[in-house]
């Protein structure tokens, strides 16, 4: 959203509606990424990625043993393999797996 709303194609205020959040909040992203404090890698190693949401026509078909997870993150890695996650997972353990399914060994 905040590469969005810098790229000027669009307002802030129009980025904010159409992603559903305050614009208030969009500025202040873009303050702390103007600054530095969004886009500098913490010590976890954790960072912002592009994130796209499937629509019903890519969806992927659930199976009994997902309908008991409940809600699933569906990540497809770089290598075209693809991650399912319960929604609450820790980041770091979901950076390890898709690392080792990627062959990046840490």
């Amino acid at each position: 959203m905040v590469e969005e709303s810098l790229s000027g194609e669009a307002s802030v205020a129009e980025t904010a509606r159409r992603h559903d959040v305050h614009p208030n909040l969009l500025h202040l992203w873009r303050r702390q990424a103007r600054t530095g404090i969004l886009s500098v890698g913490g010590n976890d190693g954790v960072r912002f990625v592009p994130v796209a949401i499937a629509t019903g026509n890519g969806a992927a078909v659930v199976t009994a043993s997902d309908a008991r997870l409940g809600p699933v993150i569906e990540v497809v890695l770089r290598n075209g393999r693809v991650l399912r996650l319960p929604e609450g997972v820790a980041p770091a353990r979901a950076v390890a797996l898709a690392d080792a399914l990627e062959g990046l060994g840490r």
